[in-house]
């Protein structure tokens, strides 16, 4: 499982997977399985936004188990999150604003031990 990042600015946090505009947020989300969706709106002049991402994962139902919004465009916030609201799946819980700093240490702590135990079990210790 992977975690998403959807931003064409802002840096990616560590453990996840940056998409710099929402075809390779589609692509990841149609290939992948997707644990933590982050998502921002604004994705450069011209660009397909991030609303076109959540209209992309309500029609084919691609919803991970973790969405964040956050973008700092106001508007963009209000149409994601009323469209993924309505639609979201009973286990898919969305939250309104940006991943919590203690949540994402909480993920890098969690990625360290993963690969830490999976070092352990490939060298016989």
């Amino acid at each position: 499982m992977i975690r998403v990042f959807l931003d064409d600015m802002r840096r990616c946090p560590e453990g996840f997977v940056l998409a710099k505009d929402a075809a390779e947020c589609i692509l990841l989300l149609e290939q992948c399985e997707v644990e933590v969706l982050s998502l921002d709106y604004d994705l450069g002049p011209g660009q397909p936004t991030g609303l076109e991402v959540v209209m992309h994962m309500v029609r084919k139902r691609l919803f991970p188990r973790e969405i964040y919004l956050h973008t700092s465009s106001a508007s963009g916030r209000v149409s994601m999150f009323n469209l993924l609201y309505a639609h979201k799946p009973e286990g898919t819980v969305l939250y309104n604003h940006p991943i919590p700093p203690e949540k994402a240490a909480e993920w890098i702590l969690q990625r360290k031990r993963e690969s830490e135990n999976g070092n352990k079990d490939t060298d016989g210790s």
